[in-house]
């Protein structure tokens, strides 16, 4: 009896506890034009509460987290909670006409979920159009107290936002792109923290400098904030050591160059190991595509205490632009830390097999420069948005035709994927019916997915992003996926886990997910000038069977379209 009673009181005094360490962090956030000068003229953005990037938020894993968007910009808008697990708060996910319709201008719209499960580096931004180039910011899930990071505690931690600049309005170069059919211009500067460092025009006192001392070791929370570019990232005679991508845990890796593509975000240990001095960080492109180099780098300064203000940054040897190599190694080294906080084994009961392939094409476009313009789908079916109603109030309320359940399991027609040829040879491959089609899953189902690049329009690296999930990636390869081979590569044990997945250029990556949290989540490349080509679909989670497996109904504040 006593031995019952002593337990009892453990378990109270260990949920009081729990519940104690959680709790509401509100933030308010402000939409609106700000003027800012990172190159040679100003230039008029969006942005929040009057900084690029936008506001950090902190916050420890079981908090409710509650954000009041005021949209006082000329635009629609969303924002989108990137990798957080939405349980049972779909409404508050973001994407537009998926989860919610936008906050027109004038508007508000209040967030409100819970961090649960998960911790580390995350982050927040616009989910409409390409505002996200300047409408973005960090979001960071420490442990709850008295749970230690799995790794020694650094001594200070720094938001690395790698971002993307344009001297123009972001809006009007998606257009123009859509209007002509073509691609986008480029970008003009890549940006660390907002900064474009001193290699680019009229830039050279706009540089993010970090002060360190020597002996003494900082985490870098990096996020690939830029709109269509993956990113090396380095500094210069350090390595650094992956601790976490895409807040979940690794095992510790030590590497001198970081690969980040759009969405994803790394977590590493530097330590402050050299001679006092100045050591530049350096961020340029990873061109997988075969085209052009972009040269372009943005630079930032590592600054020892004691160095002196003359001294010339050293500067790190970057990789080539087009350098595949040293991508691999780093996407394929990573390992999920097994046993570590948050882990979920990998699941080995699988309900649903997937084999989507990922394409450019075109589709007909008679106000367009050549009568077509570029498209993209996955198994052929390029990804169009509802306008009249959001998708997940079409699920709540179910309401038909805003969306069709026929997404396809496999390509509608089986090709050599990766032969750079296959255009010549059947170019009707390269066109692309638009639809907006979804994959309806059971609650709690297993969904394993092969992801297959094609080389119909060209071969790139595609950073694939799936809304409210983590899934493992089991392996990853080049050339077309060998469904009695490529298996015997698949990590069972210690995969690591994302939310945004590089299927390798020419190649293919297999991941695997429980689909545990219902409601209409969507699956985008987060290159964004692939989204608005219909580079996605959606997953409909099917209601469970209890009040704890079924969507709850949408606030009062919803906006309406």
């Amino acid at each position: 009896m006593l031995r019952l009673l002593f337990c009892l009181t453990c378990a109270l005094i260990l949920l009081a506890s729990s519940v104690a360490s959680a709790a509401i962090v509100e933030h308010s956030f402000h939409v609106r034009k700000l003027t800012v000068r990172p190159l040679c003229s100003d230039q008029v953005i969006t942005a929040v509460n009057g900084s690029l990037p936008g506001p950090t938020i902190s916050v420890q894993e079981g908090d409710t987290l509650v954000v009041h968007v005021f949209n006082e910009s000329p635009y629609n808008m969303t924002l989108h909670w990137h990798g957080v697990f939405q349980l049972l708060s779909a409404w508050a996910d973001g994407p537009g006409m998926i989860t919610q319709c936008p906050i027109p201008p004038g508007g508000k719209y209040t967030y409100k979920f819970k961090l649960l499960k998960q911790e580390g580096t995350l982050w927040w931004h616009a989910h409409v159009s390409w505002l996200r180039a300047t409408v973005y910011g960090a979001l960071i899930i420490r442990p709850r107290s008295g749970h230690p990071y799995p790794f020694p505690k650094p001594d200070g931690e720094v938001p690395i936002l790698l971002g993307e600049w344009w001297n123009a309005n972001v809006v009007d170069v998606e257009t123009q792109a859509l209007a002509t059919g073509a691609q986008p211009n480029n970008s003009d500067a890549f940006t660390i923290n907002g900064l474009p460092g001193d290699l680019y025009p009229c830039s050279q006192n706009r540089i993010f400098k970090l002060k360190v001392q020597k002996g003494k070791t900082y985490l870098l929370r990096i996020i690939n904030a830029a709109l269509n570019n993956e990113l090396f990232f380095k500094i210069a005679n350090h390595n650094m050591k992956v601790v976490a991508v895409d807040a979940s845990y690794t095992v510790p890796y030590v590497t001198d160059v970081v690969v980040t593509g759009p969405g994803q975000t790394v977590d590493v240990l530097l330590a402050a190991d050299q001679e006092v001095g100045s050591y530049y960080m350096a961020a340029n492109a990873y061109v997988s595509d075969g085209g052009a180099p972009l040269n372009s780098t943005t630079r930032g300064i590592v600054v020892y205490e004691g160095a002196p203000a003359t001294a010339t940054p050293i500067m790190p040897l970057m990789p080539a632009f087009n350098d595949t190599p040293t991508a691999h190694k780093f996407f394929t080294t990573i390992t999920g830390l097994a046993g570590g906080p948050h882990w979920v084994p990998v699941p080995r009961q699988i309900d649903e097999h997937m084999f989507v392939t990922v394409n450019m094409g075109i589709s007909v476009c008679p106000t367009c420069l050549n009568g077509t313009r570029l498209s993209a789908s996955m198994n052929n079916y390029s990804f169009v948005h509802p306008t009249s109603l959001s998708m997940l109030q079409a699920f709540y309320f179910n309401v038909s035709g805003i969306y069709t359940p026929d997404f396809p399991d496999t390509p509608p027609v089986k090709f050599d994927y990766t032969n750079d040829n296959i255009n010549v040879l059947n170019p009707s491959l390269s066109i692309t019916p638009k639809s907006t089609s979804v994959k309806v899953l059971k609650y709690n189902s297993t969904v394993e997915m092969v992801l297959q690049n094609t080389a119909i329009m060209g071969v790139e690296n595609h950073p694939m992003h799936l809304h409210s999930f983590n899934f493992h990636v089991l392996a990853q390869g080049f050339g077309n996926y060998d469904a009695l081979n490529d298996p015997k590569k698949f990590n069972l044990v210690n995969p690591q886990l994302r939310n945004t997945i590089g299927v390798p250029v020419g190649g293919w990556a297999v991941i695997r997910f429980i689909a545990n949290n219902p409601g209409v989540w969507i699956m985008h490349c987060h290159l964004d000038v692939h989204l608005p080509w219909g580079l996605a679909t959606a997953f409909v989670v099917e209601n469970g069977p209890t009040e704890d497996s079924t969507l709850p109904p949408p606030p009062a504040d919803l906006p309406r379209c």
